[in-house]
């Protein structure tokens, strides 16, 4: 899944808060300028996203993603910290180097980042 790749710095800062390059709204990539169809890993990472919504048949995933950071920023108390601690940002960041990870990924695979937390992001905020 591909993904249909809007560059917008308007939708980009509207969907992300200010705080992204990128956001996927499925079925649509919003990237903040040109440059960014560029960077192979960050258009990698949105389409795990993007891998991940359909799986869930989309609204699902989204509400699982906002309910998710909800109970981690209020554990966490920090917005960046509960962001990164999201099983969906969780395994979009992990795998989000691995060029074949989306062709090869298991079903669910972002369920295995729930409950473990050895595979820290390349933020190392977890």
């Amino acid at each position: 899944m591909r993904g249909i790749i809007i560059v917008s710095r308007f939708w980009t800062n509207f969907f992300s808060g200010r705080r992204a390059a990128a956001v996927t709204i499925f079925p649509f990539i919003f990237l903040l300028d040109r440059i960014c169809l560029q960077d192979r890993i960050l258009l990698n990472h949105e389409r795990i996203h993007m891998v991940q919504a359909l799986e869930l048949l989309v609204v699902p995933f989204y509400l699982w993603y906002v309910i998710e950071f909800l109970v981690r920023y209020f554990y966490y108390g920090n917005f960046r910290k509960a962001y990164l601690s999201i099983s969906f940002e969780r395994e979009a960041y992990t795998n989000e180097t691995n060029m074949g990870y989306v062709k090869n990924r298991k079903i669910w695979s972002f369920v295995w980042y729930l409950w473990n937390d050895t595979n820290r992001n390349k933020e190392g905020a977890l």
